[in-house]
């Protein structure tokens, strides 16, 4: 499976903290992941192109039913 989502980068900027950069997950792209909000995540760097998102706790696999 192969999908390609493009986005932008967004720089947050508050009063008496530090500048924080955001990327958002397209929901079709959460959807197909099954994300859920607040789950926890992890960047792992892989080149200075290429960034791996790591699940945490991913849930369990989803058993597939046979037809009979």
């Amino acid at each position: 499976m192969q999908a390609e989502f493009e986005m932008k980068v967004q720089m947050i900027r508050s009063q008496g903290r530090a500048t924080r950069l955001f990327v958002n997950i397209p929901l079709p792209l959460a959807a197909a992941l099954e994300l859920e909000a607040g789950e926890r995540v992890r960047w792992q760097l892989l080149d200075r192109a290429t960034l791996r998102l790591i699940r945490l706790e991913p849930p369990p696999p989803v058993k597939k039913r046979h037809k009979k």
